[in-house]
């Protein structure tokens, strides 16, 4: 993704502002830095500059629980924080970033002062090769290096040069940022679905309606009733919710194959909990067979059976193959999902 040229200004210094990161730091600073110009703020603090830092990484960090890597220390201060302060998980990003900017609690103002140590002023390292801090706080002072910035000890103020290209460009330039941080933590997540979903809250979560009045209200009608495979309880047509056997915080999408009907009650409760496999997999394989074989039978064009393609490439496979085949091809599908959600911090349902 390449940034809009501009006359008179090195837009390739702030590009390469990118080039050799090892942590998270440089795409929210430089996030945090457009959004706050956006509101016409040209001499920034940098606490807000880094309260919007772990605002912006908040939501990705303690609801997908995406991975950032052992040397990047935003996650462990976003933990930090949120005991400290008892910010819920899913709050939103503006009222976590006015809690952080106004907090006196000593814990957090040194969290997020942590991050003075390095950001700053190597973020600036591309109009600077080689210069130690100090260099670097020196030479940002004078307009000659038409950096992005200058460097004080409590705040930076942005070089009036670039103003017009920030603020003309904010939205290419906010992309950039979150391009460039989804390449970065793909790289530490190989196995995690849809990175780029789960950088910033949606503003709202998809409804399920369609999936329930298309596919799984049909299954039910002709099927009269099915038992919900966590709690035993007789599921009729109107009397169950649609619920996601993976979490949607861990696969972050809607597909049919993932989606089965569940006790309502329980479904509130199960939250982003895994289901173990070794209780939960055959009765929720035999929920989904059925509801194909249903559904193939009654609705053979239902756009939903293209949900299955995923796992498998032709539905003839649940008709003509063997049962422990098609059993074996969906586990192949749904166990690594479940074994990389642990591991990045999802907890099993008791």
């Amino acid at each position: 993704m390449e940034l809009p040229k501009s006359l008179g200004i090195p837009v390739n210094l702030l590009a390469a502002c990118f080039n050799n990161t090892s942590a998270t730091y440089k795409y929210y600073w430089l996030l945090s830095i457009i959004q706050t110009v956006e509101t016409g703020q040209l001499k920034i603090s940098k606490r807000v500059l880094f309260s919007k830092m772990i605002s912006n990484a908040w939501f990705t960090v303690n609801y997908f629980h995406v991975s950032f890597g052992k040397q990047d220390l935003i996650q462990n201060a976003i933990q930090t924080i949120k005991a400290t302060e008892r910010i819920p998980v899913d709050e939103q990003s503006q009222i976590i970033f006015e809690i952080l900017n106004q907090t006196n609690n000593n814990l957090t103002i040194k969290q997020l002062w942590h991050f003075n140590k390095t950001v700053p002023h190597w973020f600036l390292s591309p109009w600077f090769p080689q210069m130690g801090k100090r260099e670097i706080y020196a030479e940002s002072h004078d307009t000659k290096n038409n950096c992005l910035y200058t460097l004080f000890d409590e705040n930076i103020e942005i070089n009036p040069n670039w103003i017009t290209y920030l603020t003309e460009n904010a939205r290419v330039l906010k992309d950039f940022c979150f391009w460039n941080l989804a390449l970065f933590l793909q790289a530490k997540n190989p196995n995690v679905p849809d990175i780029p979903n789960k950088l910033i809250k949606p503003a709202v979560r998809n409804s399920l309606l369609r999936q329930r009045t298309k596919f799984w209200d049909l299954v039910m009608k002709e099927l009269g009733s099915v038992k919900c495979i966590y709690t035993g309880e007789e599921l009729t047509f109107r009397n169950y919710a649609v619920e996601h056997f993976i979490p949607y915080n861990f696969v972050s999408h809607d597909l049919i194959w993932n989606l089965i009907p569940a006790s309502k009650k329980f479904n509130s409760k199960k939250s982003d909990k895994l289901p173990p496999l070794e209780k939960y997999f055959d009765p929720f394989y035999s929920l989904q067979k059925k509801a194909i074989e249903t559904i193939r039978e009654h609705d053979p064009q239902n756009k939903f059976l293209e949900d299955y393609l995923t796992i498998f490439s032709d539905l003839n496979e649940l008709s003509n193959l063997p049962a422990d085949f098609t059993r074996e091809k969906f586990k192949q599908r749904i166990q690594p999902l479940i074994t990389i959600a642990s591991n990045n911090g999802f907890d099993f349902l008791q």
